[in-house]
């Protein structure tokens, strides 16, 4: 006599967890005063507080937060830059430019938003057309002006 029952009982009590198995999205996190060097794979979302030095590939959205730094290409389906990027940065949905933002990057995007205040070195391609920092300046873009946030 089994002090759990059956086989099948006991096997299926086993399969059963306490915790759920589904979980929240994972954000990755390289701390202030962090410095990671070579290339930096990311499955999920990542925010860089520290500095990267290299490549960062991000399954998701690649945050370099005003303390950040990322001296090396960017290669991430979102991202959005309040730091400082040197290099390439390639985006397949949408990247923000934060007013804090410093960025001397060549940019290839689907959707570009630049901040007041945001600074932008470098070509950006949208949509199959490579404009530079000079025509984006002539283009009729109007910057985004912060809301105040209303309760």
């Amino acid at each position: 006599m089994a002090l759990l029952g059956n086989k099948n009982q006991a096997s299926n009590m086993a399969s059963k967890s306490p915790y759920p198995t589904t979980q929240a999205p994972q954000i990755n996190m390289i701390g202030e005063g962090a410095v990671v060097e070579g290339t930096l794979n990311a499955g999920s979302d990542i925010r860089i507080r520290g500095k990267v030095v290299g490549k960062l590939n991000v399954e998701g959205k690649a945050i370099v937060a005003q303390e950040g730094e990322v001296n090396g290409d960017i290669v991430a389906t979102n991202a959005d830059i309040s730091g400082v990027v040197q290099g390439q940065i390639d985006v397949s949905g949408t990247l923000v430019l934060k007013a804090t933002a410093r960025v001397t990057a060549d940019i290839k995007t689907a959707r570009l938003v630049v901040e007041e205040g945001a600074v932008f070195d470098g070509k950006c391609k949208m949509g199959g057309k490579t404009m530079d920092k000079d025509e984006l300046k002539s283009a009729s873009v109007t910057p985004l002006k912060a809301k105040a946030a209303t309760a």
